[in-house]
């Protein structure tokens, strides 16, 4: 039982789209900290920033070879 868990674990981890997923939690991450500063010149940068990774990330998602090639 615990063997199988393992193994879907390690699928997860190699699986194509997961990398779309942590460069959208990046963007997400980097977006709040801009948005901290938006009052800022460098903050309205930053917060752009984390927005195109955010929208790169989710893209990144949805081509087709990384849907043809992932496990769900």
């Amino acid at each position: 039982m615990k063997t199988m868990r393992l193994l879907k674990m390690k699928r997860k981890i190699k699986d194509p789209a997961a990398t779309g997923w942590a460069i959208s939690g990046l963007g997400l991450l980097v977006s709040s900290i801009g948005a901290r500063m938006a009052d800022k010149k460098l903050g309205a940068g930053i917060l752009g920033f984390g927005l195109a990774h955010i929208l790169l990330g989710q893209m990144d998602r949805f081509r087709p070879t990384i849907r043809r090639n992932s496990w769900y």
